[in-house]
């Protein structure tokens, strides 16, 4: 959350000649509701299943880049699809720095009490908490770009470089 996926993915995708998925937005022109309103109406539990069944579908093609949610990640099920289908990409960016970039969204349902935005203090305490409970899967990621100083090109560089390291090619011969 808060870490660029949604400004970085579709750039990277473009700069790598593949596709883009927002797997949020996918969820929400499957509901046919906003993230938001899904939370409010069938809870976390009902989001989080139907986050799986996105994202095993998307997982099935090749050459995409896939922006997560932030607690994607931390469903050890999403994990295991995602290190089988592809590279994880973890743009790392700090508690502070997190803060920042989201203190005035109202469109983070983990992050709002009802229709009530958090105080300045809760809403950090939300975020360190958020972090200290996903850090261990976002760590298993396979690429580790810290963003809280890079532009974003830099980072789409970076990723770039990176992933064409880790492709591998389909035949050597």
């Amino acid at each position: 959350m808060g870490a660029g996926k949604s400004t970085i993915g579709p750039i990277l995708a473009n700069t790598l000649g593949w596709d883009y998925y927002d797997l949020d937005k996918v969820i929400e022109e499957k509901i046919g509701k906003k993230i938001k309103q899904i939370f409010d109406d069938e809870g976390e539990k009902f989001f989080r299943e139907t986050e799986r069944e996105v994202l095993t579908e998307l997982s099935k093609g090749e050459n995409l880049i896939i922006a997560l949610g932030g607690g994607t990640i931390a469903n050890p099920s999403n994990l295991k699809i995602l290190k089988y289908s592809g590279d994880i990409v973890y743009l790392k960016v700090s508690p502070e720095e997190i803060f920042k970039r989201v203190a005035f969204k109202k469109d983070r349902p983990l992050l709002n009490q009802g229709d009530q935005k958090f105080s300045s203090e809760l809403l950090k305490e939300k975020i360190h908490q958020l972090y200290v409970e996903r850090i261990k899967f976002y760590e298993q990621a396979d690429i580790i770009i810290d963003t809280d100083y890079s532009t974003v090109g830099q980072t789409v560089d970076e990723i770039s470089k990176l992933i064409y390291k880790l492709k591998k090619p389909e035949h050597p011969f």
